[in-house]
């Protein structure tokens, strides 16, 4: 069973703490890091100063890229289930005219 620890995670000013497993402290840790990049990088790009807008169009960027992620592994299994179907059609055929 994997053991939780509690750390504290500083994004927009202000500090999570957050009981996690062991195992995925790595990525929440890396999560706070990329989100603290982009409320900077939206900071310096647009007018906006508010924290709570900042965060907002964070989370709008991230749910955007997710759904494209999705959607392209959607595609990607279409194609192989393509693939494994042509291959199934070749089989069958090369098995009936053996």
């Amino acid at each position: 069973m994997e053991d939780n620890i509690k750390i504290k995670l500083s994004i927009g000013d202000r500090l999570y703490p957050l009981t996690i497993q062991r195992s995925q402290e790595f990525y929440f840790r890396e999560a706070s890091k990329i989100i603290e990049k982009t409320i900077k990088n939206l900071e310096e790009n647009y007018s906006v100063r508010d924290k709570q807008d900042l965060l907002a169009m964070c989370c709008i960027q991230f749910a955007a890229k997710n759904l494209q992620n999705k959607s392209k592994l959607s595609d990607s299994d279409t194609e192989v289930e393509k693939t494994i179907l042509k291959i199934i059609d070749d089989i069958d055929k090369s098995i009936l005219t053996s």
